[in-house]
């Protein structure tokens, strides 16, 4: 029972190349066992970078870090289409693909920020009348998808040199950098595939703090388990006394020591005197009512 007390918080993982996240999780579940474990956003196989993996008690926080914001380097190779919208698919050249300028990707790259419509790929993991669409496009099925609303916040070109492109981008949730390739291939006339993909940051797991999973043994594992706090820090924070960590643990709300009326029906993360997370609460009024307790 102890390991699986020591086994919670969260581990930010070099995910290696041609695995994939599931993999990733079923080598940490045989490290923590018999505490869970579970990843907070997928990465394709031909992804390398942060792949954020929830252990313990925390696997209750992944959507807490699936809404995170994310920053990727994407590799994309113009003049060419995929049916996968990378290079893992079936590729075929566009024929007298016209050949972008520097000045025409700069241009056309505005028109992919903010809040803008997104087609997900017919080889993705987005659930289509309950199966997944990549397991559709596998059976050769037709495979409609709707378009999606993401949020983009920023687009930087790294590198060009006709054909290939590197582009930095940070994004919300459930942003695909293939289909943001894709897209920007066909509004410059000659259509693109990902050829590379490294995500740089997940909310506060930042790629230079990872580690590699192959470095990761049972006798080192504690040391790279980060607080579940981390999970959740973007949220705001209340510590708690010990009488109002009393009865948070028994399901009841408080009235804090501090007005959080101006944060009304906002999540706010709850901390025990120690800065390890107690709860997670929801501001009704002048009172804080835990819906996710963490620890009785």
């Amino acid at each position: 029972m102890m390991a699986a007390a020591t086994h919670c918080g969260i581990l930010n993982i070099n995910k290696p190349p041609d695995m994939t996240s599931r993999r990733v999780v079923d080598a940490v579940q045989r490290l923590v066992r018999p505490a869970k474990a579970g990843h907070a956003g997928t990465l394709d196989p031909l992804a390398t970078g942060v792949l954020v993996v929830c252990v313990g008690y925390a696997t209750r926080l992944i959507p807490y870090v699936q809404a995170g914001e994310k920053e990727y380097r994407g590799e994309f190779q113009l003049g060419c289409r995929s049916n996968t919208d990378d290079l893992t698919g079936e590729v075929s050249v566009v024929q007298d693909a016209r050949q972008p300028t520097l000045q025409d990707i700069t241009a056309a790259l505005p028109t992919f920020l903010g809040d803008v419509s997104q087609v997900p790929p017919q080889f993705s993991a987005v659930h289509v009348g309950g199966e997944r669409a990549y397991k559709m496009a596998r059976a050769g099925n037709e495979v409609k998808l709707e378009p999606r609303t993401v949020r983009i916040e920023r687009i930087d070109v790294v590198e060009f040199d006709y054909p290939r492109l590197v582009l930095d981008i940070t994004c919300g949730s459930g942003t695909y950098i293939r289909s943001v390739g894709r897209d920007l291939g066909e509004a410059l006339g000659c259509g693109a595939a990902m050829s590379g993909l490294v995500r740089t940051r997940v909310g506060t797991s930042a790629l230079e703090d990872a580690v590699e999973l192959k470095d990761l043994t049972p006798e080192n594992l504690a040391a790279h388990i980060q607080s579940p706090v981390t999970a959740v820090g973007h949220l705001p924070s209340y510590v708690c006394d010990s009488a109002e960590t009393e009865h948070i643990q028994h399901g009841r709300a408080i009235r804090p020591r501090r007005g959080v009326d101006h944060l009304a029906d906002d999540s706010i993360a709850l901390l025990d005197q120690s800065g390890e997370l107690l709860a997670i609460a929801t501001v009704k009024g002048t009172t804080l009512a835990p819906k996710q307790v963490f620890r009785s």
